[in-house]
């Protein structure tokens, strides 16, 4: 085992500099000008150090789509991000609606070594929406599989979403939903609204999304289940969450931000290119700034990434036959510091809630998410919060290079990411 000292650290950004002391798999000392024996010394020069963050929202599109994303180049650009945890989604092909498929997801996470990966199952065969998958069998298999969801399809009918909410009470897991009333977005393209209208485009409208997650919510509520909502999108959404929260003492459903809305509105639509084609699409900016809000005061709990890599060939042609999905985990954290921390709506303590404590606890995760204090696990992010730096899609660890943040200026830089106290990211490389 190996010893890290993290030189002149402020852990979630408070106070003098620290020193930090990693030793093995854990935080073996914190103080200042500790003078030890170790393999290696990171000279942070004030850097915030927090709690590495957890995505429950990740495409790495294998198997299947391997020219778009792999769990290799997937988990390179999440220790690149920050993060030492991510959550694979199930939409691969074969989908992950059983035991071998998400076996094989969750070995290949362990064999790359960057990043814990954790598969998402399917909630229905196929994804179809038509019955239940294997959720008992991959809870049970060696991935101990937690979380489930079709994400990408709404788990339209309200009897399977009971029966899901039901079945995975029984074991402790979460259901999570891609809330969208399929009737109402029937050739969708685009936000309803003025924009779309103005550029002819088909409209998704916001109650398209509100009328499920209210519908879900009673449901958890009657059944007991663990409902999760992802990628919330509209501040109808943010109402209904705040209404159903200030009345469900157990909290059963949680609910989380993608980068993206919380900063690009539609208004991007005017060139019609596809990097800014996404689902849930991007809204207005009255829903950016209620979302905001809605992270800040605790109604949406977390960020989720919905990092979504496509093949070249998948963006580069006309909006409507291009796939929907943005890269997020190399961005996110810079997202959320212009958005968030700029802006006074979140501290550092609030950076970790939402990107890392939180996430932690709504996928049941013990050893992620955790105070950065001695004997806790060393699972670490090392952030250079007045550093600035600028996106260029071509750079960036993914195979996709789909990024509606190409060329913009971000603030906040991961400095370093340990997994378990080891790096697996330094400097903006990655380390094997």
């Amino acid at each position: 085992m190996s010893r890290v000292l993290l030189k002149d650290v402020r852990p979630y950004g408070e106070g003098e500099p620290v020193d930090v002391l990693v030793d093995g798999e854990v935080i073996a000392e914190i103080g200042t000008e500790l003078e030890v024996d170790a393999d290696e010394i990171v000279h942070a020069g004030g850097a915030v150090l927090l709690p590495g963050f957890v995505d429950l929202h990740t495409h790495l599109r294998e198997p299947g789509r391997e020219d778009a994303e792999t769990v290799e180049t997937g988990s390179m650009a999440a220790a690149l991000g920050g993060y030492t945890a991510v959550f694979a989604m199930a939409n691969t092909d074969p989908v992950a609606d059983n035991a071998v498929v998400v076996e094989h997801v969750w070995r290949r996470g362990r064999e790359i070594g960057l990043v814990d990966v954790h598969p998402v199952g399917a909630v229905t065969v196929g994804l179809k929406g038509e019955k239940l998958a294997e959720l008992g069998t991959m809870a049970r298999s060696a991935a101990g599989v937690r979380v489930f969801s079709d994400d990408g399809h709404c788990v339209h009918d309200p009897l399977i979403m009971r029966r899901a909410l039901e079945y995975t009470s029984s074991f402790g897991g979460v259901v999570a939903q891609h809330a969208e009333e399929p009737r109402l977005t029937v050739g969708a393209q685009a936000h309803e609204g003025a924009n779309a209208a103005r550029l002819g485009l088909a409209g998704w409208p916001a109650p398209a999304e509100e009328a499920i997650v209210a519908r879900d919510c009673l449901l958890a509520g009657h059944t007991g289940g663990a409902l999760h909502i992802c990628h919330v999108s509209t501040a109808g959404t943010a109402e209904i969450l705040r209404w159903w929260k200030s009345r469900d003492a157990a909290g059963r459903v949680s609910a989380e931000v993608t980068p993206h809305h919380l900063l690009l509105t539609d208004d991007r639509l005017d060139t019609y290119d596809p990097v800014n084609k996404v689902n849930p699409p991007l809204r207005t900016e009255a829903d950016v700034l209620a979302l905001r809000r809605a992270l800040a005061d605790g109604t949406v709990d977390c960020v989720a990434t919905d990092h979504a890599p496509h093949a070249a060939q998948d963006k580069d042609c006309e909006w409507s036959a291009a796939r929907p999905g943005m890269l997020g985990l190399q961005t996110a954290l810079g997202v959320v510091v212009h958005t968030m921390v700029r802006t006074g709506l979140l501290d550092w303590r609030g950076v970790a809630r939402v990107m890392s404590e939180r996430p932690a606890e709504i996928a049941r995760l013990a050893d992620q998410g955790r105070p950065v204090a001695a004997g806790e696990p060393a699972n670490l992010v090392l952030v250079d919060p007045d550093a600035e730096w600028t996106v260029r899609a071509a750079e960036l660890a993914s195979l996709g290079q789909n990024s509606p943040f190409d060329g913009m200026r971000l603030p906040g830089r991961v400095v370093a990411t340990l997994l378990r106290g080891r790096l697996t990211a330094h400097e903006g490389k990655v380390r094997r």
